[in-house]
């Protein structure tokens, strides 16, 4: 276990008196014995041990949370001065991110200019509008908090404010209008909102909801849902966003849900370490390890103990459970009893079982897809989604002057029915798909791009200029080649109809006539041609090729690359013998681009976009023809489910239907083991037809029962 956040209690009394507190108000009561206000001289020393621990362990980023009790009441001087002190300890061996979580009722400009000066983002607790609010958080005379909260509030959305705001925290409770807390709290205009569920075990459980509701956490929260997805879901939710990932197969969001470890270490106001702070509502020292900032190291630390690690090992009972991927067991405090420990489910397994599932039927669409009964209109459909993530890229780069340019380009070249044919080539080329990935999830990668916009236009013969900071001495212009640059900086790349110039700099200048011939300092893509469809792209070039599981060739010479295109042909003649019109087949690979792989390795599919087919140089045509209908079923399916749902998510259809493609695949070629593999699946093709109903959508079904008519289909 890493530790990259760590939760530092500056402060551990608090001005709310708020019910529900985990700190004050549930089994362990260490906060009585911990000092008010963190001193100096622990603070020096934590920010000495986070030092230490980032260099040893080559941590590139840590969190570090201000926390309490109320931490704003150690005021803004001390506040300052703690900031500081972590800047100077860790800002130049790591990129440190300072938070803090407050209850807002003491946030003024004071406060906020110290954070502004040092970029703490700000959390706040908010339970909803007045009335949910003050069910719980009041102050120590019984008085509301919300009017003190809405005033720091309204300090931290001002514009010079506005980007320190981290979201806000609500703690579910079920006898609130769910609709009339998530309008309060959108009114507000966040960035995130995380909703929480109260803090319970099997021996202390949650507080009830109405009689004869079995799951009144999950209603509430599918309530919510519903809401924030009717309004386009307007702004990130945690939990949602949290379950909506890992039902795709994506990680989990929040350290309530998913299996994936924490990494968190709290330090109290004393410099004891101990692990995440939910754990105090188990009993008595839960969170205690026994460590300090002065005696130990947070090497140590990690390495003696499970704090902040959220244990990946589950009960026997999750373990068998379809949403353990990602309800995780749920919160790992809320798993405890006295009698088993933490050996149980989430005390809230009911609920997070019914609200993961909830989600999963109302995001599922059921009815049969064009694209899983045509071909073309499955290719249609991976194009739609490329220009889909293409345009979230556009957001993310939308406001720079030189994306801008490109992007008008490319919205020109798409208003052409010609122009735009040359577009989609692009958009589509397999290797560009991680980029366009990142660009939505994370970071867009500019370069990339441009040089991604410059091929588009290239193509189709445009006049344009396009102007970018090029980090590499390459610019890899997707489908069409490589241009080697005299050095890395500012170029400026012309396009016209018979080619392009671009120059670097102030003097440099190179540039190429005719892309498909080379040119100095421009090497084009090779091709192969296969007598039926377009072209084939032999791409030994591009950066982000490497996609195979298997090494990639370096670029081919001259010699190499006819030798690799002259045993291509022989494979596909082959292909073309054997299975007369194989291309026309609902299963025939829709490839657009084979890379050369290292020899001795046999034909196989990527794990970036679809069309990408990975040959050895040395490859057998007789090997490839084998291999080609098994990669051809496997990259339907692929295809298949990014653009459609073939099942609730999370459900075992999805595993039975990879099975069954696969053995039907074997069993109906003359190949070793098709006896076997035709008894294989049809029994797999029976446990999926013995699946509740539900568990298949329409695209599911046809699916299915186009796989048992080949399987009950004789071979020659």
């Amino acid at each position: 276990m890493t530790v990259r956040e760590v939760v530092l209690k500056v402060h551990s009394r608090c001005d709310l008196a708020c019910d529900h507190c985990y700190v004050y108000r549930h089994a362990d009561q260490s906060w009585r014995r911990m000092p008010p206000l963190i001193a100096e001289e622990t603070v020096r020393q934590v920010a000495l041990r986070l030092s230490e621990y980032v260099t040893e362990e080559r941590i590139t980023s840590l969190v570090v949370i201000l926390h309490g009790g109320e931490p704003l009441l150690a005021g803004p001087a001390r506040l300052r001065s703690i900031c500081a002190q972590f800047t100077r300890a860790l800002a130049r061996s790591t990129d440190l991110d300072l938070h803090i979580h407050t209850n807002g009722v003491r946030l003024n400009r004071a406060l906020l200019e110290v954070f502004r000066e040092y970029d703490v983002k700000v959390g706040l607790s908010l339970d909803g509008d007045r009335a949910a609010n003050d069910r719980h958080r009041l102050d120590h005379r019984g008085r509301s908090s919300h009017t003190r909260v809405l005033r720091g509030l309204g300090l931290l959305r001002l514009p010079e404010y506005r980007h320190l705001f981290q979201g806000l925290l609500c703690t579910v409770d079920v006898a609130n209008d769910p609709v009339r807390v998530h309008d309060a709290l959108t009114a507000l205009d966040p960035p995130r909102i995380d909703y929480l569920l109260p803090h319970a075990t099997w021996d202390v459980p949650p507080p009830p909801g109405r009689p004869g509701t079995a799951t009144p956490y999950a209603d509430w929260l599918l309530k919510v849902f519903d809401r924030w997805d009717g309004q386009g879901r307007p702004v990130p939710v945690r939990i949602f966003d949290s379950v909506l990932s890992t039902l795709r197969g994506g990680p989990a969001l929040t350290e309530a849900l998913g299996l994936a470890p924490g990494g968190i270490a709290v330090v109290e106001t004393d410099g004891t370490i101990e692990r995440p702070d939910s754990l105090k509502i188990a009993y008595d020292g839960a969170p205690a390890t026994g460590y300090d900032v002065f005696r130990h190291g947070l090497r140590e630390f990690t390495e003696r103990t499970e704090a902040g690690t959220r244990p990946a090992e589950v009960s026997e009972i999750c373990r068998s459970c379809r949403a353990v991927a990602s309800c995780g067991g749920g919160l790992y405090a809320h798993r405890y009893s006295s009698e088993r420990g933490f050996d149980n489910p989430s005390v809230y397994c009911a609920d997070l079982l019914a609200l993961i599932g909830g989600v999963a039927e109302r995001i599922t669409e059921r009815a049969l897809a064009p694209a899983v009964t045509s071909a073309g209109e499955l290719g249609r459909a991976r194009l739609r989604l490329d220009r889909t993530l293409l345009a979230g890229a556009n957001t993310k780069l939308a406001g720079r002057a030189d994306w801008d340019e490109a992007w008008r380009l490319l919205v020109r070249l798409d208003l052409d029915e010609a122009a735009a044919v040359h577009l989609d080539a692009v958009i589509s080329h397999p290797y560009l798909r991680p980029s366009l990935l990142s660009s939505w999830d994370g970071t867009a990668d500019l370069p990339r791009l441009m040089a991604a916009g410059a091929a588009a236009v290239l193509r189709a013969g445009a006049e344009a200029t396009l102007r970018w900071e090029e980090p590499s001495p390459e610019i890899h212009l997707p489908t069409l080649g490589t241009l080697r640059l005299p050095r890395p900086g500012a170029v400026e790349f012309r396009t016209g109809p018979h080619g392009f110039r671009v120059r670097v700099g102030d003097r440099a200048v190179i540039g190429c006539d005719d892309v498909s011939r080379t040119a100095r300092g421009w090497r084009p893509l090779a091709s192969l041609a296969l007598g039926h469809g377009p072209q084939v792209l032999i791409d030994d070039a591009d950066p982000f090729r490497d996609c195979f599981s298997v090494p990639v060739t370096p670029p081919l010479g001259p010699g190499p690359l006819d030798a690799f295109r002259e045993r291509l042909r022989a494979a596909y003649r082959l292909l073309d013998e054997r299975e007369p019109a194989w291309w026309e087949g609902v299963n025939a690979p829709a490839t657009t681009t084979i890379t050369p792989l290292s020899a001795g390795f046999g034909p196989r599919l990527g794990s970036c976009g679809s069309g990408a087919l990975g040959v050895a140089t040395d490859v057998d045509p007789e090997e490839f023809v084998r291999a080609l209908p098994g990669l051809g079923r496997r990259a339907r399916l692929t295809a298949l489910r990014e653009v459609v749902d073939l099942h609730l998510p999370g459900s075992p259809a999805g595993r039975l239907l990879e099975l069954a493609s696969a053995y039907v695949g074997i069993a109906t070629r003359q190949s070793p083991g098709a006896r076997r593999a035709h008894a294989l699946a049809g029994h797999v093709l029976n446990q999926l037809s013995g699946l509740p109903e539900r568990e298949l959508t329409e695209n599911g079904v046809y699916l299915m029962e186009e796989l048992r008519r080949e399987w009950a289909t004789p071979r020659d």
